[in-house]
């Protein structure tokens, strides 16, 4: 079964410095029917304006990954980590007893545009931790490539959690499918572009939750970057 979640459907705020769009129940918005999808807990798409940012906050007991996928967004936190997230990145922090961290565009010119995403851990109390891989372009081409997972498989980031994320990017008439064991559950984003999911159209912002199948294909419209989730 494939629940379509439409980008407009989404939470939205806009605060001047930062426009913000939730799939799942976050902050001031709270839908009973979005709260998260198996360990799901948080997708955000953020855009943050030139020299803006998120000053020191701080977070517990999550497996929060940063994905950019226009400009760049400079990392602090009291780890003593410092990096700049770019287009092929993913960061994962476990923020696990507590960390404090923050988040700014790296330019003063132009805005940065990113996924924030939440999963909630397998078990409380972890030490917290950090850990950034960047990704060729070409390793995403006309493929899902796992970028975080619970085993670290092929060079993606550890995930302290029953789940794993994959990236593809496609070119227009192309497509691609994606199988999972029996009794799992995908969601998949729209990045960008637009696609087609088992022939549902789907464009930016757009996402899906996939339950009570093994498999799913996509096939591309124009020219698309896809997230996709596998979940317990």
């Amino acid at each position: 079964m494939i629940t379509i979640r439409r980008s407009e459907a989404r939470g939205h705020a806009d605060h001047g410095w930062l426009d913000t769009r939730h799939s799942f129940s976050f902050a001031d918005y709270h839908d009973p029917a979005h709260v998260q999808f198996g360990g799901l807990r948080v997708l955000n798409e953020d855009r943050v304006a030139a020299g803006a940012g998120f000053p020191s906050h701080s977070h517990r007991d999550m497996e929060i990954l940063t994905y950019v996928l226009e400009g760049a967004l400079s990392h602090h936190d009291s780890l003593g980590n410092g990096s700049t997230i770019r287009p092929g990145d993913i960061q994962r922090m476990t923020a696990g007893t507590g960390v404090v961290h923050s988040e700014h565009n790296a330019s003063n010119e132009n805005p940065v545009h990113f996924l924030q995403i939440w999963i909630l851990p397998e078990r409380k109390g972890l030490a917290p931790g950090y850990e950034q891989r960047h990704f060729d372009a070409l390793e995403f081409a006309g493929r899902f490539r796992c970028i975080a997972s619970t085993d670290a498989r092929d060079g993606s980031v550890l995930l302290h959690a029953d789940a794993a994320l994959f990236v593809a990017r496609l070119t227009a008439g192309q497509g691609v499918e994606h199988h999972w064991e029996a009794g799992r559950r995908a969601y998949i984003q729209i990045a960008r572009g637009g696609v087609r999911l088992d022939g549902e159209p789907l464009v930016a912002g757009d996402g899906a939750r996939i339950e009570s199948a093994a498999q799913l294909r996509v096939e591309a419209d124009s020219d698309a970057e896809i997230l996709l989730f596998d979940l317990a």
